[in-house]
């Protein structure tokens, strides 16, 4: 089986039609018998990143939680993980609830943790909702996609006292822990601007203009959904807090303009053909019949939702960019310019670090081609899942330098663990499920971190529209997000 790692992939699209979870169990006073010493866990959303979380639980976290119940509007989605999870050594089958029952169902079954994996544009709804229920909030990035909804979680936070993690798991890869440590250090003096360049590949950039991402009300843009992560590993790396915003950038690769402009012709409507069809060699083209994983997930259970998971890159209907430039400016002084590029030949990224004393250079490559010979087109994401492709010039790996001021560069090294992003996942499940020590580096991430993050997205779609600056502050949050 093929691992594919979709980050929030719950859930239909906006718009498409919901069904109703039939056959779905929902007794709300299932694992009211289990053990108290565990955190009771709820799971709603079960696309593919709430894979992640299920094995923790029925795994190497099983004696400090417990998963009591999990649900989706997609009742073939639940019946999958209610199969995974005999896998795992379930005894029997979880609960399910439907996603209306939310709060009756935290309320009932004395529910400590909601963990969020749904689309984007729902992350508002569950967290406010879990949050005045009575229940703790785990919510994969990003943490919403607007101002209005950071506004709604950050009353509900207020006024509940309850609290949220966002799961951001760049932090802790050992690569970008290891650059944390050189700017807190000391060693490059007092930062003065950041350079951050990130490539997407034509495979896991193309893949949000096929899924339900590419339209900007479910996912915000990829300012958001994607970037949310790299504005949280600058705000982490300075220690700094956004303060203005100018962003520039279009839609210039995928869509059906771009595609007609480039004479590509007559498209299908999604890569999967019909069945007995063969597979479309199209490079830009998904069969979910050629991964395991992705057939079982979604397109066995389209009839339920509507949903599809294969839409092709090169139709109507995406209205995100996959081009993007930002310059953000800090409280403390420094300067951000950031790009972003969705249909890379190579998937990775590069950051320098300025200071008053010196330089800090993180290059990484996680996918140093896409050749058409490959035959690991569905293996999305490869910091999540490392993907080796032959290239005679680019490599896979990573460089963290540091060079002084008046003195030669050095290399810093970076040890990597086992997993998914460098072992960075185990790290981020370990501070969940157990609670976080003590950290010098400050890896865990509250609701304060998840609005700082997205505060520049938000910011920079709003600069896009206007083609004018934008101030953070003007968004009107809910709170002051500057640090004292």
């Amino acid at each position: 089986m093929v691992n594919v790692v979709e980050s929030g992939s719950a859930g239909p699209a906006a718009g498409t039609t919901t069904a109703t979870n039939t056959g779905t169990n929902t007794d709300t006073t299932a694992g009211t018998n289990a053990d108290t010493s565990k955190a009771r866990i709820a799971l709603i959303g079960t696309g593919g990143r709430s894979e992640m979380y299920i094995r923790a639980i029925f795994g190497e976290h099983a004696d400090t939680a417990e998963l009591i119940a999990f649900s989706d509007v997609n009742p073939g989605r639940v019946e999958y993980y209610q199969q995974l999870i005999q896998e795992l050594g379930a005894p029997g089958p979880v609960a399910a609830f439907d996603p209306a029952d939310l709060t009756a169902f935290i309320r009932e079954n004395s529910i400590d943790r909601v963990v969020v994996t749904t689309p984007d544009y729902t992350h508002a709804d569950y967290i406010v909702e879990a949050l005045e229920a009575g229940a703790d909030v785990v919510v994969e990035k990003p943490l919403t996609i607007d101002a209005e909804g950071c506004r709604r979680i950050t009353k509900a936070v207020q006024e509940t006292g309850r609290n949220v993690v966002v799961t951001f798991n760049y932090r802790y890869s050992p690569r970008n822990s290891a650059l944390k440590e050189i700017i807190q250090s000391g060693v490059i003096g007092k930062v003065t601007s950041i350079d951050f360049s990130w490539v997407l590949d034509t495979v896991h950039g193309a893949d949000y203009f096929r899924r339900w991402h590419r339209e900007k009300k479910n996912s915000g843009g990829l300012l958001i959904h994607k970037a949310s992560h790299h504005f949280d590993l600058v705000n982490w790396w300075i220690n700094d807090v956004p303060e203005r915003v100018f962003a520039s950038g279009g839609l210039k690769f995928y869509g059906d303009q771009n595609a007609a402009e480039r004479g590509l012709g007559e498209r299908p409507e999604r890569g999967t053909p019909d069945a007995g069809a063969p597979a479309n060699p199209d490079p830009f083209t998904l069969d979910l019949r050629e991964d395991e994983r992705l057939k079982a997930l979604f397109l066995d259970n389209e009839h339920y939702d509507g949903y599809r998971r294969d839409q092709d890159v090169f139709t109507p209907g995406i209205t995100i960019e996959d081009n993007l430039a930002l310059v953000v400016e800090y409280q403390g002084g420094p300067r951000l310019s950031y790009s972003l590029n969705a249909h890379s030949p190579w998937e990775g990224y590069r950051v320098a670090v300025n200071g008053t004393e010196g330089r800090a250079e993180l290059e990484v490559v996680e996918r140093a081609a896409v050749t058409s010979s490959t035959d690991k087109k569905n293996v999305v994401d490869p910091s999540a899942t490392p993907v080796e492709e032959e290239d005679a010039i680019r490599r896979n790996g990573e460089r963290l330098v540091v060079q002084r001021h008046w003195e030669p560069a050095y290399e810093v090294p970076i040890v990597n663990g086992e997993g998914g992003h460098g072992g960075g996942d185990k790290l981020l499940l370990s501070d969940l499920f157990n609670g976080p020590g003590e950290d010098p580096l400050g890896r865990p991430s509250g609701y304060l971190d998840g609005l700082r993050s997205v505060s520049v997205g938000i910011a920079g779609n709003r600069s896009l529209e206007s083609s004018l600056p934008v101030r953070v502050e003007d968004l009107d949050l809910g709170v002051d997000l500057r640090r004292s």
